[in-house]
Formats: structure tokens, C-alpha cells, sequence
């Protein structure tokens, strides 16, 4: 397998999962726009053979959904016709098209058998003959605004491994001997949320052994978080050290028949009231089947007398059995009618993430499948007001690659989206997949329209498995370039443009003014806080509509920010935090308890020796700086070990590679005389005897001397076995090892350290090594892998998986292809309702979702927060606004004009973190500055310099009576005549 293509997806599935996936087969019958969606997220995460079957030809319907056919392809087999591309997206999988008949012999051949446009009496046979022949089976489908899915994977599925969260693990403090034995964990115990009936299993324990070799125990939680376990009577006294671990267990799946589950329905739903509304949409669909059964064809796109034949029908069906039967929502029901001819990007890109994540789950067996039903629907995009809705004439078909779309909104909404320009930040995953959306929906295809694409990265190779745009000839080159040409592929009308330069605060000469006030709102798709809180800010300054997703593994959210109506975004405070987290010294080398501290520890350990130790010996070597004068603790820790012999061969490097181990792991913990370190209530480590037979002893060897003479600019080697007898041959290591440092050794140690710096700077520089800027065989994940799980030895923690490391020390965000399409295509529908005009908040949706546990959450956006100073209120989206003048102004007129329009006495005024006017300051100094005109007084105290097109300078003020909370709008002095935003003020 190619772990550096699918490296972010092992992270969520785990390597047997991915196996599994390799060597899968499936067969997917309909090739429209969510049958594409679903077989570009397979090919994508890497399934082993796909096969495809649509013999319908290709209509211009189809363009406004599926990425595969352009208008070359009208008339072909869609299936044939998307073969070519979607083969494209990843060589290794084996793509074919099945122009036959689905017989029962063809179903036989495939593990999954998935149909997206198939008559309701397809599904049904063939959903019986896959029931019976355990062949595992979906069925999805959208009509319109709705959509929904259906698995069976059979009467007897196991799911082996039911949850995306890794099993959860404590260190012990104490066990007693008792009925029950109680487990008493250390640190916060809320840090382990173990549940009572988890089953566990125990390791590393000193004195009570029995327990390490037990089978796995159900726990019961007490109160203050410790567990009652067993009968631990007869057993030995606990002494110190071990860990609990949690022990998954596989689940088991019970799933009907297709024939069963449509009279007897097992839904999806969060609440009694999604339950409800599910119910009526099921028999809706089963309306609509009934309807293409009668007329062999959809209703009529918004045709009242269709639409009132399928409520007919609808209500014409039998209870639905084992169900509270409610009465039936014939509003609701005629809008999905009205609606159904329609076919819509964004929701075959929701459907389609989450079947083919369900697909996965059939094959893998990890994570809990869909039982048996998800209904899906975006209703809310279409106007509240009757009188605003679409008639037929308005959708009817015009023979453009539009017409899915025209369907549901008409012509008019049509014209609203190809004037629209747009500013999309991020073009990796789900950047790709927003472009791809805004050139399948016609955004900003018109003469006035457009989309800018802001991202200063280049592409990888890990990129291809889940960044649409992508091939393995791009990669190295820059992400907005290949995604703009390919976007301009899928649909030539579109007016894109790429920008390298990245959107922060170094580039608002690029995007000023003059920019945003051509731009109609932005689309973040980042993986930093730090850069979404910017971006955010900006659209707050401009009062332009944000739209913004990301995800983590199966997790995503998919969130919407309008002026005046929603809150802007402020963004998870603790997830931002936990971008820069850090543990304090004296924890992460004395007193580690977990994992994280020690991972952390091994990071520390990597960048202090073969790249600060590295960076600080040339800077000496160009400065010729005293050691005297640098932190010494901090020098002699990081560079002693490093200085003490320059390195001349590979068995010098190996020696002291070997004299490190031997410093972390065996002198660090025994002080010098062989007394032990520890005493007290800390936990006690345990010193390690070196022995290259030992796997992560020789890994850390191995590790450590390859990036030493990386450093050194000395040639590396890789051949073990010469590596195991150059270690058999070498002395022990000296204990006596400099970076054991008392205030006794420190002087000399330093006089030491600067006599080595002396001779050192006669030579080559080196070489600092940066973490994980090379390819993934370079020796760095190995070194912190070894560091890491020899720490843990040491300490009596639980050992930790490379894939774990990996995630956390290189800060990489697991990822799927389906996750991600699935939040991009929730953004493409709130992009609907922005697109369309002033709406009331009831109608945009913030969306959560864990796809691993079948949790969807759609819920109305919070109203703007509304702050009061006296008379004037305001929100986070108003701001006071002050005209320059011609003349321009002067500070004394603008403090006036403030307080006469809007009845505030300035106290203070600044711009940014210089103050412009106090009225603490002397009056000599106050009448100093009075007089000056403001633009004149900026440049005076920041050296402003307005940049080109720049029409408003923001100034930040406090005011006499105001409260410490009080944040008052920000004022926006007008350089220039005409607003580039709408006026808004308290």
C-alpha cells in the first residue's frame, strides 16, 4: 500500500481497514451526479476495483451535477462516458463498465452492490437477492432539496471496530485489595470518561501481577472516578506503576430486507420531531417511485397538478407498520414534489460522502452502519414566501448544462449566482471541492462574476487521496494554479483566477479595499484557527457573508456568518488555544504521566538536537557571540552533547548515538552515585539497560545517528546488519555525560563549551534538520517513534501506536475524501440562500457531523449579540462612520463630530496599539495634536502610509462612562467619497 498517498486516511480507518479496502470490490449502478460523487470518494480512498453501470445516455441535466461529462459527452452512456476521468483520479484502483443487464450472476462477483438511479422495482429485486446471498447493499438517491439512503449489510454484520476514538487509557495511582478491588487513576479523571460495563484490561503493574495477565474486566465508575473492578482479594499488594485500557469490542448489526424496511422503517434522526419529518419524507419517495411507475417520468418541475397527484399518492400508501402514525404534512409534501425534477450539486455531494462512507464501513467493518435509513433535506433553500417561488415556466428546460439546477430555482436565481464573485481561501481538500461546486452551479460564470482562489502551498502526494482537483503530474506545483485550470475544465464559462500570496496581514495591500468591494462573500477552507479568525475578521470589516467547514477524520462542520442577521464568527476558543499548547518543563522531563507528555518530550528532543543545537553553533560561528552571554542551561543542554567530538566517520556518529540513549534513558534516570532520582509521591522510572536486540533501542541507534550525520553533512547508513556489529564492537557508553549539570560544573562546563565553539568555527557549518520537511523515510519519525515509547518504558506509560505519534508530534489532521465531501456540499447549499437575497436567520443551518457514528446536527445560527452604551445599541457587524471631509478634518473636528452625531465623549483614540488621544494627556500635549488633520497624525505616530485604492482608516476608541466590558463599534474614517460596504451603525 502507499502510505505517503493515503497517509491522513490510515490515521481514521487503521491499516487492516485499509486493506481490506484495497482489496474490495463494488459494483455502482447509476452514474448522475450522486452515483459520481460516490464512485470519486471510493476511487479516491484507494477501493481495489470499481465497477461501473449506466447505460442511460448522458442529457444536459446531468451537467449541473456530474463532474465527469461536459457537453462532449451528451448523448453517450454515462457510465463510459466517466470512465476515462475517474480512472485518472487514482492508477491503482481497477475501473470497469458493465454495459449488460444487472443479472444474479453479476451481483455474485461484488462484496457491495450500490444503486443511486434505479425504478423502486430495481431495488427491490435486487436488494432481496443481495439480502439472501450476503451481499451487502445501498440504495441512494436524491430528488431536488431531498435526499436519502439505505443500507443492508445483512441479519448477522459484526462491526469489529465500532468507534473512530482510540480506547481510552489512564495511569494507575493505587489498587486496593478488596471485593471490589478499586482502581484509583491519577491526574484528572475526566481526562479518562471510562463508563460503567466497559470492559478493561491492565499492564505494566508492579506487585499486583495477576492483573496484567487477566482477561478483560467490566468496570463500574465510582464517583470521583475511580473503578470498582473484580474480586482482587487473594491477590498480590499493588505496588506502583501500570495502566488501565479500555478493550472495543465488536457489535454486532441486525439489518431487513428492503421489502421489510419500507413498510417498517428504521430511521436516523437526533429528536421525535426529525423522526416525524423523516417519516413523511418516506413517503414522499415512495410517492415519487409510485408517480415514475404510473407516468415514466418525474413530476413536472413546480407543475401544481403533478404535484398534487403525488399527494394523492403519497396518502394513498399504507400505515407505515411498527410507527406512530402522525398525520401527514401535505405542505411539506407538495414542495418535495414541486421541487423533485431538480438535481443539485450540493446535495449529491452530502448524499454521495456519506454512502460512500457507508460503503467503507461495509467492507472494513469499522464503524457502525446506518440503521437502516438517513433522510436528508435542505427545504429551507427555497423562499418562505409563497409568492417568491418558482413557476413552470421559469424552470422549464433550456438545454444548458443548468437545467438540474433550473429545475428547483428558476432562471432568475440562475442569473443571481453567474453575477456572483467570490473569494475562496484554501484550495486542498476542501477547497477543491467548493470549486468544484461553483463551477458545476455557475457561480460567478457571468460577464460581472468570478471566484478568486487564495493559497500559497504547493501539492503532495499525500494530497491526491482526498483533493479532487489533483493528479500525480501536479504535484510540486502550486495548489490555486492546478485547481483554477482544473476547475476552468469542468466548466469553461467560469471566471477563476489563482493567487498565490498568502491572505494575511503582510497582504492587505493586495487584498484592500478595492478588492473586497468587488467581492460578494468568501469561502475559508483552512486548517489553522489562526487563519480562519483572520479571514473572518476581514469579511466582518467588509460586512461580506462568510462561509466556512473543515473536518477531522469523519468529523466536519459546515458553518454560515451573514452580516446583520447571524453572529460572526469567533471560532472554538479551546481549539485555537490547543494549536500553541505546551506542558511545563519540569513535567515533560521529571514528571511525565501521559502520553501527550512524553510525545511532547521526544518533539523537544528531535528539534534540541539536530536543529537548535545545529542553528545556535552557526549562528556562534557568524557572530562569534560569547557563550557567557547565552542562556546557558539551555545551551549546555542542547549543544554539549553535540560539541563534545566533531564527528568524522559513521561509527562516530553511532557512538554518540549510543552515549545519548544512554543519557536519556538510563543516566537521566539514575543520578551519577546510582541512587535513584525520584522519591516522594511522583511516580518512580525505571532505568533501561541498553540492549540492541531490543527493537526501539536499536530503532532509536539507528534513528538518531542517520540525522546526526544528516547534520554533520556526514554520509548515513541503513544497513542493520552492520549497524548490530559496530555495536557489539564499541565500548559501553560514559556515563559521565555533560548535560547532567550542577551549579558546581556549570562554569567549567561552559568554558568547555566555548573552547569547542572556538575550534568548531573553523569548520563547515551544519546542516539543521527541520522536522518532517523531507520525504516520510527520512529517519525523523523513526527518531521520535523510539524517543517516545523508550520514554514510556521509563515511566511506566502505556506505549503508543507510530500512527499516533505520527497525528500528534507532526500535527497531522486525519482526513477522508467522504467527510469532506459531505461539509463541502452543506456550504454549497447555505451559499443557496445567501446567493438568493435577505433571508430571515430561521433559514440558515450551522452543520455537525461524525459520519463514524452516524451523528448529523443542522440547527439555526445564533442572532448577533446586541451591546448598549446609553442610547446607542449595535452589534459585532456595526461600526461608526465618519466622513473625512474636503477639507480633511482635523482631530479636534473629528472628537466633535463624534460627540455630536453620536453622543459619545471620546476618552481615548487609537489606531491599533498606538494612542492618537488621551484625554489624560497635559493640555499642551492634547492641544499639540488637536490641530492636526487625522490623516496627518497617523503618519506622525505609526508612520502610516495609506496603500493604493485604500478607502478607510479604522480607528478603535473608549469613551467616559463606559464599563469594562463595553467594546465600543470600531469607527471607520472615510478617505474617500463612497462606502465600500453598506451603512451600518448603531
Amino acid at each position: 500500500m502507499d502510505g505517503e498517498l493515503y497517509s491522513r486516511q490510515l490515521y481514521v480507518l487503521g491499516l487492516p481497514a485499509m486493506q481490506r479496502i484495497r482489496g474490495a470490490n463494488v459494483l455502482l449502478s447509476g452514474l448522475r451526479g450522486l452515483g459520481a460523487e460516490v464512485a470519486k470518494n471510493l476511487v479516491l480512498m484507494g477501493v481495489g476495483s470499481l465497477t461501473l453501470h449506466d447505460p442511460h445516455p448522458t442529457c444536459w441535466a446531468d451537467l449541473a451535477a456530474q463532474f465527469f461529462l461536459s457537453e462532449e459527452s451528451l448523448g453517450r452512456s454515462r457510465a463510459e462516458a466517466s470512465h476515462a476521468l475517474l480512472a485518472q483520479l487514482n492508477e491503482a484502483v481497477q475501473i470497469s463498465v458493465h454495459t449488460g443487464d444487472i443479472t444474479e450472476d453479476l451481483l455474485l462477483a461484488f462484496q457491495v452492490v450500490v444503486l443511486t438511479d434505479s425504478e423502486l422495482e430495481e431495488q427491490l429485486k435486487v436488494g432481496a437477492f443481495c439480502h439472501e446471498h450476503g451481499v451487502h447493499f445501498l440504495v441512494a438517491e436524491t430528488r431536488g432539496l431531498v435526499g436519502r439512503l439505505f443500507c443492508d449489510f445483512g441479519e448477522d454484520f459484526i462491526v469489529e471496530d465500532p468507534t473512530e476514538v482510540e480506547p481510552v487509557t489512564a495511569a494507575i495511582q493505587d489498587i486496593s485489595q478488596g471485593l471490589p478491588g478499586i482502581v484509583t487513576l491519577r491526574g484528572d479523571t475526566n481526562r479518562h470518561p471510562f463508563n460503567d460495563g466497559d470492559l478493561v484490561t491492565f499492564s505494566g503493574i508492579e506487585g499486583m501481577v495477576e492483573l496484567n495477565s487477566c482477561s478483560p474486566q467490566p468496570v463500574r465508575v465510582q464517583k470521583d472516578g475511580s473503578l470498582e473492578i473484580g474480586d482482587t482479594t487473594a491477590f498480590s499488594r499493588y505496588l506502583r506503576g501500570g495502566v488501565v485500557t479500555e478493550v472495543k469490542m465488536p457489535k454486532t448489526v441486525r439489518h431487513k430486507s428492503l421489502d421489510i424496511a419500507l413498510l417498517q422503517p428504521r430511521v436516523v434522526a437526533q429528536n421525535s420531531q426529525e423522526l416525524q419529518r423523516a417519516h413523511c419524507l418516506h413517503r414522499a419517495f415512495h410517492a415519487l417511485h409510485k408517480f415514475q411507475q404510473l407516468h415514466g417520468r418525474l413530476p413536472k418541475p413546480w407543475d401544481p397538478v403533478d404535484a398534487e397527484t403525488v399527494v394523492g399518492l403519497a396518502q394513498s400508501l399504507e400505515p407505515l407498520k411498527g410507527t406512530k402514525e402522525e398525520s401527514l404534512d401535505e405542505a411539506l409534501l407538495r414542495r418535495i414534489a414541486l421541487s423533485s425534477a431538480g438535481t443539485l450539486s450540493p446535495m449529491a455531494a452530502i448524499l454521495g460522502g456519506v454512502a460512500a462512507q457507508e460503503v467503507l464501513k461495509a467492507i472494513s467493518r469499522k464503524f457502525m452502519p446506518l440503521d437502516q435509513w438517513l433522510y436528508f433535506d435542505a427545504l429551507e433553500c427555497l423562499p418562505e414566501d409563497e409568492a417568491l417561488l418558482p413557476n413552470p415556466e421559469d424552470c422549464r428546460l433550456r438545454n444548458c448544462r443548468y437545467d438540474g439546477q433550473i429545475a428547483v430555482f428558476g432562471t432568475g436565481f440562475q442569473e443571481k449566482l453567474s453575477c456572483q464573485h467570490y473569494l475562496l481561501v484554501g484550495a486542498g481538500a476542501i477547497g477543491c471541492e467548493m470549486l468544484k461546486g461553483f463551477a458545476l452551479v455557475g457561480l460567478g460564470v457571468g460577464a460581472n462574476g468570478g471566484v478568486t482562489v487564495a493559497d500559497m502551498d504547493h501539492i503532495e502526494r499525500s494530497n491526491l487521496s482526498r483533493q479532487f482537483l489533483f493528479r500525480p503530474q501536479d504535484i510540486g506545483r502550486p495548489k490555486a494554479e492546478v485547481a483554477v485550470t482544473a476547475a476552468q475544465r469542468l466548466n469553461p464559462d467560469l471566471n477563476v483566477t489563482s493567487c498565490t500570496c498568502p491572505l494575511d496581514p503582510t497582504t492587505e495591500h493586495i487584498y484592500g479595499d478595492d478588492f473586497f468591494s468587488r467581492v460578494d462573500g468568501a469561502v475559508a477552507a483552512l486548517d489553522s484557527f489562526e487563519a480562519r479568525h483572520y479571514v473572518a475578521a476581514r469579511c466582518t470589516h467588509y460586512l461580506r457573508p462568510l462561509l466556512e467547514a473543515g473536518t477531522r477524520g469523519t468529523r466536519g462542520s459546515a458553518s454560515v456568518f451573514v452580516p446583520n442577521v447571524t453572529d460572526a464568527y469567533k471560532g472554538p476558543a479551546s481549539a485555537a488555544a490547543s494549536e500553541g499548547a505546551s506542558y511545563p518543563l519540569c513535567t515533560l522531563r521529571y514528571f511525565p504521566s501521559t502520553v501527550e507528555h512524553i510525545l511532547q518530550w521526544a518533539r523537544d528532543e528531535f528539534e534540541g538536537l539536530f536543529r537548535q543545537s545545529a542553528e545556535t553553533i552557526n549562528c556562534y560561528q557568524e557572530t562569534g557571540t560569547s557563550v557567557l552571554a547565552m542562556d546557558r542551561t539551555t545551551l549546555l543542554r542542547q549543544v554539549m552533547g553535540v560539541l563534545k567530538m566533531r564527528p568524522r566517520t559513521w561509527q562516530d556518529c553511532v557512538a554518540w548515538a549510543l552515549g545519548h540513549w544512554q543519557l536519556c534513558f538510563h543516566d537521566g534516570i539514575v543520578l551519577q552515585d546510582g541512587t535513584l532520582f525520584w522519591s516522594g509521591s511522583k511516580r518512580c522510572p525505571q532505568p533501561l539497560q541498553f540492549d540492541p536486540n531490543q527493537g526501539m533501542h536499536f530503532l532509536y541507534v539507528l534513528a538518531a545517528a542517520n540525522l546526526y550525520s544528516q547534520m554533520h553533512g556526514l554520509p548515513g547508513s541503513r544497513d542493520q546488519t552492520a549497524l548490530r556489529e559496530l555495536l557489539r564492537l564499541l565500548p559501553e557508553p560514559d556515563s559521565a555525560h555533560p548535560n547532567l549539570i550542577s551549579a558546581d560544573t556549570l562554569t567549567p562546563q561552559l568554558r568547555e563549551l566555548q573552547e569547542s565553539l572556538e575550534d568548531w568555527s573553523k569548520g563547515p557549518p551544519l546542516k539543521p534538520v527541520l522536522f518532517g520537511k523531507e520525504d516520510d523515510d527520512n529517519f525523523h519519525e523513526d527518531f521520535v517513534v523510539a524517543a517516545s515509547n523508550l520514554r514510556a518504558q521509563n515511566y511506566g506509560i502505556l506505549l503508543v501506536s507510530r500512527a499516533q505519534i505520527k497525528q500528534t508530534v507532526g500535527q497531522i489532521i486525519p482526513a477522508v475524501a467522504t467527510s469532506t465531501a459531505v461539509v463541502a456540499g452543506l456550504l454549497g447549499l447555505e451559499l443557496y440562500k445567501v446567493v438568493s437575497g435577505p433571508r430571515p436567520l430561521s433559514t440558515f443551518r450551522q452543520s455537525y457531523l461524525h459520519l463514524a457514528e452516524n451523528y448529523f446536527i443542522r440547527s439555526v445560527p445564533s442572532a448577533p449579540a446586541l451591546q448598549s452604551f446609553h442610547h446607542l445599541k449595535w452589534t459585532c457587524w456595526c461600526r461608526l462612520k465618519v466622513p473625512a471631509g474636503q477639507p480633511e478634518r482635523t482631530l479636534e473636528s473629528l472628537l466633535a463630530h463624534i460627540q455630536k452625531e453620536y453622543g459619545l465623549k471620546v476618552k481615548m483614540l487609537l489606531h491599533g496599539q498606538a494612542v492618537l488621544y488621551s484625554a489624560q494627556w497635559s493640555s499642551e500635549k492634547q492641544t499639540r495634536r488637536l490641530g492636526l488633520r487625522v490623516t496627518e497624525l497617523v503618519r506622525q505616530v505609526t508612520s502610516w502610509e495609506p496603500e493604493p485604492g485604500q478607502r478607510v482608516l479604522v480607528l478603535e476608541l473608549s469613551c467616559e462612562g463606559e464599563e469594562d466590558e463595553t467594546v465600543f463599534p470600531p469607527l471607520h474614517y472615510e478617505l474617500r467619497q463612497g462606502s465600500h460596504h453598506p451603512a451600518t451603525r448603531p
